[in-house]
């Protein structure tokens, strides 16, 4: 147990130590963007590209800060898993959603990335966070996140969004095994800088993404994924709480695995039956369905995430969503979502 904590509101900082806890924090994925109303009014207003707001530090700081009005626990700074691939030499745009002009195609593509110093070519990210904390004042943690090398290695190769297939990326690791070591391993010694350069200007905690896991055989995701997730944890082991992410991935063992400090579940694995696998310390985040929350009736969302509640049992509990909130997410579900975690026992 704690004798002392860092922030104001702690609740984030004690669950995800695992101590009890009178209510689970909420943090919600994607919580600053899309769904929120003010976050398109100023999106209207600053009439740029959204690869330029990632950029600007006084909007991205604004927008990170937007959902405190929720009254969540926590705040995930603004930003995309892709920002940090153009000092490699690989730059999305947002068109609406994420191209790039150099994919990955062969060999040579990946010999031509490179290293980078961070603070030299994202210092509008170390500036976002210090804004961010300046109007904070210590109220509560800001997370940062990134890509894991698996997901990142697929937008490059398929060159953009790659929704429900990632054929032109398998295609590439079964003909070119050797270039697609050297990619992810490329991307894991980056990532590792960048989560670093992160927790360095103020990052409570960090979250590694790997949304491209539901499109993995298990075989595949041992291969490709979990190795690559194990040497960044490993990398950060004992500087911050570290959050595993793999979307829509049932397999607990890969998970626990991965070595992170708090597992983010799938809406199909409550906290409850994780622990009975794991064990009932494990620290866990999650997990009420994106897609519910998006779609359904406000009497179902209610009682599944009672449910959510009452599974991790107020105890090295996170209370998130399944995945990122959808932009079709009525925005009063969201309110009535974070009121009603809020306001648990």
């Amino acid at each position: 147990m704690s004798l002392s904590y860092t922030f104001q509101n702690n609740l984030f900082e004690r669950a995800a130590q695992g101590e009890t806890v009178p209510r689970p924090p909420v943090w919600l994925m994607r919580q600053a963007g899309r769904t929120d109303p003010e976050y398109n009014k100023l999106k209207e207003t600053a009439a740029q590209p959204l690869e330029d707001l990632f950029r600007h530090p006084a909007l991205a700081a604004e927008i990170s800060l937007l959902p405190q009005r929720l009254g969540v626990d926590a705040i995930i700074y603004f930003q995309d898993i892709l920002t940090p691939l153009t000092g490699m030499g690989c730059h999305f745009v947002f068109r609406p959603g994420p191209v790039t002009d150099s994919p990955i195609r062969t060999p040579e593509n990946v010999e031509r990335l490179v290293s980078y110093d961070m603070a030299a070519h994202v210092p509008f990210i170390g500036e976002t966070f210090q804004r961010i904390q300046e109007k904070l004042q210590g109220e509560m943690p800001v997370l940062g996140f990134a890509g894991a090398p698996l997901t990142l290695a697929v937008f490059m190769i398929e060159g953009k969004s790659f929704g429900g297939e990632i054929d032109r990326s398998l295609k590439f690791f079964a003909e070119y095994p050797d270039a697609t070591r050297s990619l992810l391993d490329k991307l894991t010694e980056m990532t590792i800088a960048y989560l670093r350069y992160q927790v360095g200007v103020g990052a409570y905690a960090v979250q590694l993404f790997e949304s491209a896991a539901h499109l993995l055989t298990n075989a595949q995701y041992r291969e490709l994924a979990l190795p690559y997730q194990q040497r960044i944890f490993d990398a950060l082991r004992g500087e911050v709480p570290t959050i595993v992410f793999a979307r829509e991935w049932e397999g607990l063992a890969e998970l626990d695995d991965a070595g992170a400090n708090i597992i983010s579940l799938p809406s199909s694995i409550s906290a409850q039956d994780a622990r009975t696998v794991l064990g009932k310390d494990r620290v866990v985040q999650g997990n009420l369905d994106n897609h519910l929350l998006a779609h359904g009736a406000w009497l179902d969302i209610e009682k599944a995430a009672r449910e959510c509640i009452e599974s991790g049992e107020c105890r090295g509990h996170i209370f998130n969503l399944s995945h990122g909130l959808l932009r079709e997410t009525p925005y009063e579900h969201v309110q009535k979502l974070v009121k009603l975690v809020r306001s648990y026992g």
